[in-house]
């Protein structure tokens, strides 16, 4: 290995991974004892990964150097583990403006406007410290739509925990929703949609995953690169702390929720509004050559992955850095995560404007260095040089790792997949409380109300429907926006829980009279180091990629987040789908709730034919009971494009995606949306728990006008369509199914009125949180 001893005295260049006399005085190691007594591996490399770096460089890194490799070859920032595998998703379409690479994505609406949008996680935060995990998960989000020159309009999130009959799990699904609701409401951007879904897979591994959405006009796109030679760079908005030092490492290792709390950041909703004021402003001036958001590893990674866009080198002088505390080393200014800062290089001679827009909305503008052509990273200390890496080695030569994948054992074991001998239910109607009472299936109103859904005045679908719809006044019609996701189906079928979750998440949309254009993800795993679970992630994400082509919903942007496990169980493989449409006519606006008495409820799609993966079988036996029912993409695509032509024709006053616990919940929650009854007649071919809780895709329940049934019913028979007539909506207030079961002469029976379906689903998220 390498080992030049040169002068200590820093002197440019640095041809030894010197340590400087002031580095010594802090205590910082000197190299040779980084490598003899193994420092790194605190850092989060391996020692191969160390050594590879020693060879890249040519000698010993120093201590800043170490830790500059440490994040940006971390799991967190390299994608070493996923990268290969994420080139199976389809990125490019007619309407993509921008694909992944960049700090969101970009879809075409038309009118000269984008949407852009993108969905990362902070579970690991957020197990530490829910409030400011969650928060600051908020507050990262928000920057990396506003650093595309968009204005955020909307949040969504995707939440996942533990059973609320524990207190941690309490505490932290508590907290994690203050958190989110506070950053949001008090940025002022609304929190329009999302889910959360309680299992014990989640147990003290609460996933967090939020999206935001922005708007942009063509002309106004900016983008992170560092280019130009002697542009300068500047840090703007809030000083930077030790808050968050290491954040990106200590979410890449396995088991990471001991970690201390300095590892996550502390967030401040009101310096972000400002900060984004100024950024757009200043983008809006023309002025910016490049902007990213301080994210994970902070000054790090924003000013190498710039650099490496363009082709170019960074000099920073850290200690030009504003600062809110004294004695902060090169190492912990360049690693500081602390939040509601961005990188900014504008054009030479543009330095004055920059600090005349960011004074007047109080924040700091400081030149700390400038682009080069040295293809180098270069950490300046008052002139002296703290350390000097190519930035093609720090980011375009991070490992990439293909993993071993292996089939768990789980998966071909037929008491696992065995939901089909679970004994028939001999009490279908409390069954159906039952499952409404389930914290997963009930109200979230608990929730959503804790989020401003409505400021900015533009949202007209708001969270509890399929999907929410906003139509900020620029735009002809209305945007569609969605979260979804089934760890379940995923767990007991990779493949097919892949393509479920793109499938519901565009059929949400489509049953809100959208045509779905673009996708993000959230992709949240346990160790990929384990083969059973990196099964999982590849397996999972062939499925996505097959559903998102046939349904032409190319991925645009997204996060992928390993090493979610605690005392070393791993959460269910959680890929979440944010998926963005256009309501191209707000008059084709539709709803889950029931309109009038005497339409027909009409049912798209095949009845199920397994309890397999159901809310229901988790219900009954207490855990995951396969198989996930499989799904046809041409039928998945022929529902859906019929849905939304009937939607269009004025055919549909509702429509609901049949989805977790099956027909009757979907029904009962189109009853509780109108507060009106309805009456159905169900055929079974079998059991008619299944009939009732079955679950599976491509299933889409309408409220037809009693006119129109014919037209409906005639069109689906041409288009190959399986279209059934249930029943009618009811002029009281009970829900009554009446299903007869071939090979059995009695019929089953469900007759509860709207208030007991009621009590049950709005009381569960109140009563748990006691």
């Amino acid at each position: 290995m390498p080992e030049t001893t040169v002068d200590e005295t820093i002197a440019a260049p640095m041809a030894a991974g010197a340590t400087s006399p002031v580095a010594r005085e802090r205590g910082e190691p000197a190299p040779a004892a980084i490598r003899d007594q193994r420092i790194y591996r605190d850092f989060g490399l391996r020692d191969d990964e160390y050594d590879r770096i020693c060879e890249r460089l040519g000698r010993l890194p120093n201590y800043v150097e170490t830790g500059l490799f440490s994040v940006l070859w971390s799991e967190h920032c390299s994608y070493k583990s996923s990268r290969r595998h994420l080139r199976a998703f389809p990125t490019t379409g007619p309407g993509v403006l921008q694909g992944p690479g960049e700090n969101a994505g970009i879809v075409d609406i038309g009118g000269g406007l984008g949407v852009a949008f993108k969905m990362e996680s902070h579970n690991h935060p957020s197990a530490i410290e829910p409030y400011q995990g969650a928060a600051t998960g908020a507050g990262g989000i928000i920057r990396d739509i506003f650093t595309m020159g968009a204005r955020p309009i909307a949040l969504l999130d995707s939440l996942r925990f533990g059973p609320l009959d524990e207190e941690r799990n309490r505490y932290l699904f508590g907290h994690v929703v203050a958190g989110i609701g506070g950053y949001g409401n008090c940025i002022g951007i609304p929190t329009v949609g999302g889910e959360t879904v309680f299992d014990p897979a989640y147990t003290h591994n609460p996933l967090v995953n939020a999206m935001c959405v922005g708007l942009i006009r063509h002309d106004q796109i900016a983008r992170g690169t560092a280019s130009g030679v002697d542009n300068p760079v500047l840090v703007v908005g809030a000083k930077t702390g030790r808050d968050g030092i290491h954040g990106a490492t200590f979410a890449s290792v396995e088991d990471p929720h001991g970690r201390e709390r300095s590892a996550v950041q502390v967030g401040d909703p009101f310096m972000e509004k400002l900060l984004m004021e100024a950024c757009l402003e200043l983008i809006a001036a023309g002025a910016v050559v490049g902007i990213q958001d301080m994210g994970a590893a902070g000054l790090t990674s924003s000013s190498a992955e710039m650099a490496s866009r363009a082709g170019s080198g960074v000099d920073i002088d850290v200690a030009l850095v504003p600062r809110r505390e004294t004695g902060m080393s090169p190492y912990e200014v360049m690693l500081s995560e602390s939040q509601e800062r961005m990188l900014v290089v504008v054009r030479r001679g543009e330095e004055a404007r920059a600090e005349t827009i960011f004074t007047k909305w109080g924040l700091d503008a400081v030149v700390v260095g400038q682009v080069t052509d040295s293809g180098l990273l270069r950490v300046l200390e008052g002139g002296a040089l703290a350390g000097e890496v190519p930035v093609a080695a720090l980011v375009d030569e991070a490992p990439v790792y293909d993993r071993p994948a292996e089939r768990p054992a789980y998966l071909d074991d037929p008491a696992v997949m065995s939901a089909d001998a679970l004994p028939e239910s001999s009490d279908l109607a409390v069954d159906l409380l039952d499952l409404l009472g389930r914290p997963s299936l009930a109200s979230k109103a608990w929730v959503y109300r804790q989020y401003d859904a409505t400021i900015r005045a533009a949202t007209v679908v708001r969270p509890g429907a399929d999907a929410a719809v906003v139509a900020p006044p620029e735009v002809t019609g209305g945007i569609a926006l969605t979260t979804d996701g089934n760890g379940r189906y995923v767990y007991l079928d990779p493949r097919a829980g892949g393509t479920h979750a793109v499938a519901e998440a565009a059929r949400n949309l489509t049953c809100a009279g959208a045509r779905p254009l673009a996708v993000t993800d959230c992709l949240n795993y346990g160790n990929p180091e384990k083969p059973g679970i990196f099964y999982q992630f590849v397996e999972s994400i062939a499925g996505i990629a097959e559903a998102c082509r046939a349904l032409e919903t190319p991925v645009v942007s997204g996060n992928v987040s390993f090493y979610n496990e605690t005392g070393g169980a791993d959460i269910y493989p959680t890929p979440i789908i944010g998926m963005v449409g256009l309501v191209d006519d707000l008059n084709d606006l539709t709803t889950p709730d029931l309109k009038e008495a005497g339409d027909v409820i009409v049912l798209l799609g095949e009845a199920p034919s397994t309890l397999g993966a159901s809310e229901y079988a988790a219900m009954r036996s207490g855990q995951a009971l396969g198989p996930t029912p499989g799904i046809s993409l041409d039928l998945e695509a022929r529902v859906q494009g019929f849905c939304r032509e009937h939607i269009h024709a004025g055919h549909v006053r509702a429509a609901h995606d049949v989805a977790d616990g099956g027909l009757a919940v979907a029904l009962a929650e189109m009853c509780l949306g109108g507060d009106r009854g309805a009456a159905v007649e169900l055929a079974a071919a079998g059991r008619a728990d299944v009939a009732l809780f079955g679950e599976g895709g491509s299933r889409i329940l309408l409220e037809v006008a009693a006119e129109y049934v014919e037209a409906v019913q005639g069109a689906a028979a041409v288009r190959g369509v399986p279209c059934a007539v249930l029943g009618r909506v009811a002029a009281d207030d009970r829900l009554s199914f009446n299903i007869q079961r071939a090979e059995h002469p009695d019929h089953a029976r469900i007759e509860l009125s709207v208030a007991a379906l009621r009590a049950r689903w709005e009381g569960a998220l109140p009563w748990a949180m006691r």
